[in-house]
């Protein structure tokens, strides 16, 4: 019965675009009180989002689950070719990332065929203070990581880890004013990654790309210059995906 409710309230909201907890009640059986509470429940968990006072839409989580073009495979088939033309001209393994619930995993890496000595990333989830894909996701979401109850909390792989949360709010102003995020030797001794977000706000803030290689290649200096490159691509393939960067990077601004 309490699905059921909830379901409907996703219903009316969908065909209406935005509805008020009266549009609501005056499309279903539900006394004010009770609808007002599933509002609300269903805010809470990003099911949907105010857009006026009293007013509410569609979600952008539930967005991320009903658009089948964000799915893994449909993505891989629009970036992984870029991936795979950049892993070939840096000469090193490039990754796509992507936010799942609240951790940041890497779901794809090319690699390239020159047979030149690179450093492969792994799949799977990254701490969300200490790789580049992660920080370049959590810089761009707020609401997803920092809270003064992580302090004393964050792992440190290496001496290099911040475990700070004063200190990480610093580095993800600077990755927000710069567009990407760096990780050196932060969770392996040796080994750096550069990671830019697709877009600033909206589905493309949930995915990142980005590169690795060991400290010897990936200089302080080659990765000034990698950093750009990278966020280009990955504003590329967001509008590719019929993202609207020039909107979400104003919203961002």
């Amino acid at each position: 019965m309490h699905l059921e409710r909830l379901t409907l309230i996703l219903e009316i909201v969908g065909q209406k675009k935005e509805a008020t907890v009266a549009d609501i009640c005056a499309h279903s059986d539900l006394p004010k009180p009770t609808a007002y509470r599933l509002v609300q429940d269903l805010v809470s968990v990003g099911l949907l989002e105010p857009v006026a006072r009293g007013t509410f839409s569609i979600g952008l989580r539930l967005k991320q689950i009903a658009h089948s073009e964000q799915s893994d495979r449909a993505l891989l088939e629009i970036i992984g070719p870029a991936l795979k033309q950049a892993a070939g001209q840096y000469g090193s393994a490039f990754f796509l990332s992507r936010l799942r619930g609240k951790s940041v995993e890497i779901i794809h890496v090319e690699t390239p065929e020159t047979g030149v000595s690179y450093l492969h990333p792994g799949l799977g989830k990254r701490p969300l203070h200490a790789c580049s894909c992660s920080k370049a996701v959590a810089a761009f979401s707020p609401d997803l990581f920092l809270t003064s109850d992580m302090e004393g909390r964050l792992r440190a792989y290496t001496e290099f880890t911040l475990t700070s949360v004063q200190d990480l709010e610093a580095e993800f102003e600077t990755i927000r004013k710069r567009g990407f995020a760096e990780c050196v030797e932060e969770i392996e001794r040796g080994m750096c990654s550069v990671a830019a977000p697709l877009a600033p706000s909206g589905p493309g803030a949930t995915l990142s790309i980005g590169a690795t290689g060991s400290t010897r290649v990936f200089t302080p200096a080659f990765r000034e210059k990698l950093g750009p490159e990278i966020t280009q691509i990955a504003r590329e393939m967001s509008a590719i995906l019929g993202w609207d960067v020039a909107q979400d990077a104003q919203k961002s601004g």
